[in-house]
């Protein structure tokens, strides 16, 4: 159950990073709407990762976390925000997915 409860707290920091990416060209009443995405997406991210420290290791979860997180906001990059699928980003992340993997299974 805590390894959910850190893979939707990934899921939240990935929409933080999109809110964040969005509100750099955000004007008027939309900037404040992604800004109050941003913040809610970060509340929940953060204690939802504190949840899921309770029982999985600090530095699993931590790594896990941030791993995926980050792979997701390079996909949203990618599919969202028309960023180049070049080689050697493809190639390292597919070396990050590999690593999370890698840590669910030693720990």
């Amino acid at each position: 159950m805590h390894w959910i409860i850190l893979i939707i707290a990934s899921l939240f920091e990935v929409g933080f990073a999109t809110c964040l990416g969005k509100l750099k060209t955000a004007t008027g009443n939309a900037a404040i709407w992604w800004f109050a995405g941003f913040a809610i997406c970060l509340i929940l991210s953060v204690f939802l990762l504190y949840k899921a420290t309770k029982v999985l290791p600090v530095g699993t979860a931590y790594a896990v976390w941030t791993g995926l997180g980050a792979a997701g906001i390079v996909l949203v990059g990618i599919f969202v925000f028309k960023e180049p699928a070049t080689f050697w980003r493809m190639f390292f992340l597919t070396t990050l997915i590999a690593s999370i993997v890698g840590l669910k299974l030693v720990s």
